[in-house]
């Protein structure tokens, strides 16, 4: 199982580019095989990936994920491409189709039929990368437009790989069984092991991809603090990530059978009382959709991963400075390590 590490956000605990720069350099030391950046409104991930390129030397570069809202499938083949030709060939694409708190109101663009949606993405994407002419004919998306002075135009640049590794973010079961047919890997966000495990089974059906939970993590001894720690970034997910309608963090809590707690939860935190909705948060919940406490614990667990099928392990870490989490990451590699 290899280990790859998420940048996350960008903002707040006082770190800077270098700072980021320095921890991404650490982890390629130590052995990780990856290093993701995330997008929702803030950083571009893609920009992140091209700086870092020229500046580290055998690390995977992935976005984690690019939304499909804010790019088109054509410019997002074009943006791997080019990342992979400046890294010598590291590039990894990660998409997904984020939720209608962003899409509508950051990409302006309505959040319907997002399966269908996902499809022509890939599709298209795979089109461009291959080098193939691109046309296209789908449920929500047609190149070059019919009856138009549109030409199928191919892709300039070709990628270092010869498939370039595209991922696809998925957390329902529709989703996932499109990331098995059509994704060379598939990203499941806070997913335990148990559920990684099904889903893995009945989705995926034994389709040969990279699959890559990306979960916080955190390695301390004093188990409650360990869960303090979490508080914040995962009541975010579940409170905020999303509308009151439709938060998919929410749903797989509610999966995992924290279905009144989750919405309590969420609740409280869209009402502006986070602090409470923090508090709110069961232990068994952040036991399950995180990985946090003592390392003789989180072996095992990292352990339950490599069973459930997991192929990559992504680690997004919460202490708030570039010490700690320098800290973070090299005990995080050693406990993978261990569980091995």
């Amino acid at each position: 199982m290899r280990l790859g590490y998420s940048m996350s956000y960008w903002g707040g605990a006082g770190l800077g580019p270098a700072d980021h720069l320095a921890l991404v350099r650490e982890a390629e030391a130590l052995g990780y095989e990856s290093v993701w950046a995330a997008e929702t409104y803030g950083t571009d991930p893609a920009s992140l990936m091209a700086w870092i390129a020229g500046q580290t030397e055998r690390i995977a570069l992935g976005t984690g994920v690019l939304q499909m809202s804010g790019r088109k499938p054509v410019v997002a083949a074009m943006t791997a491409a080019t990342i992979d030709q400046v890294s010598g060939g590291r590039a990894r694409l990660g998409v997904g189709v984020s939720g209608p708190q962003v899409v509508e109101g950051w990409h302006g663009e309505r959040f319907d039929r997002p399966l269908a949606r996902a499809r022509d993405y890939l599709e298209v994407v795979r089109l461009a990368l291959a080098g193939a002419p691109v046309s296209y004919r789908g449920e929500t998306l047609t190149l070059p437009l019919a009856e138009s002075e549109g030409k199928e135009l191919s892709l300039a640049v070709s990628p270092v790989q010869e498939r370039l590794p595209v991922y696809l973010a998925a957390m329902g079961p529709r989703t996932i069984a499109l990331a098995g047919e059509l994704a060379d890997g598939w990203l499941a966000i806070h997913f335990p092991p148990e559920h990684l495990a099904a889903m893995r089974a009945q989705h995926l059906k034994g389709r040969d991809i990279d699959v890559a939970p990306m979960l916080l993590t955190l390695v301390e001894e004093d188990q409650e603090l360990a869960y303090d720690m979490m508080r914040p970034m995962l009541s975010l997910y579940l409170g905020g990530m999303g509308s009151r309608r439709t938060n998919f963090y929410n749903r797989l809590a509610a999966s995992l059978g924290f279905e009144k707690e989750a919405a309590q939860l969420q609740e409280a935190f869209l009402d502006g009382r986070q602090g409470e909705a923090m508090a709110m948060l069961p232990d068994a919940l952040i036991d399950a959709m995180t990985l946090c406490g003592p390392a003789g614990k989180l072996r095992e667990r990292v352990a339950a991963y490599r069973e459930a099928g997991a192929t990559t392990l992504i680690v997004g870490l919460v202490t708030p400075t570039r010490r700690l989490r320098s800290r973070q990451l090299r005990l995080i590699a050693q406990l993978v390590r261990a569980s091995a």
